[in-house]
């Protein structure tokens, strides 16, 4: 993934659209990434989209959670927006694509960690999706994309301890892509 910016914003785009149905009922509701609820779900991933604007300002990713609190239960397309906004305008200058970076999993060439971000964005769409029984289509192709690097970075045999994802899972007959993505990610599909 030499420049991997026009798929984070189509996997960001995508989740934007997933994130304007969400209603404040639904906050509390379980998704498939266990260790989060819709709330804390929406809360990684706005917090994590501004981890990757932080680390393309040149910041420190490391320092900031990935997570964000505050929002109110109708603001988070807001918060979203703002996060997006802010990483398209962090990563706008291509050279800071070999430029290296240290991200939670080591210091690797931008290019690397927003591919990571990405895998990231479309991994979490799929549990919100799931989370909210799937009110809008996925776009297949960004999951295809992403599931042979999720193969290669992740390999089956990496899941130890600390590693945030759990054991591979079998996907079920006739799993879409997106299925057998969060399969081998470790959730139950």
């Amino acid at each position: 993934m030499n420049d991997p910016r026009p798929l984070f914003e189509r996997a960001a785009e995508q989740f934007a659209s997933l994130l304007k149905v969400v209603t404040p009922q639904q906050l509390g509701d379980p998704t498939p990434c266990t260790e989060y609820d819709v709330r804390a779900l929406l809360s990684h991933v706005v917090g994590a989209t501004h981890r990757i604007a932080l680390i393309g300002e040149g910041g420190d990713g490391l320092s900031l959670p990935a997570r964000v609190d505050g929002v109110p239960d109708d603001g988070w397309p807001a918060a979203y927006e703002v996060a997006r906004a802010r990483f398209t305008s962090a990563w706008a200058d291509d050279t800071k694509l070999a430029r290296e970076v240290t991200v939670p999993w080591g210091a690797v060439p931008g290019a690397g960690a927003l591919g990571g971000y990405v895998m990231e964005t479309v991994t979490h769409t799929w549990d919100l999706s799931q989370a909210l029984g799937h009110p809008l289509a996925l776009d297949e192709e960004l999951a295809e994309i992403i599931l042979p690097i999720a193969r290669d970075v992740l390999p089956a045999e990496a899941r130890v301890e600390g590693v945030p994802f759990g054991v591979v899972r079998e996907a079920p007959e006739g799993a879409d892509a997106y299925g057998r993505l969060a399969a081998w990610l470790g959730r139950t599909v």
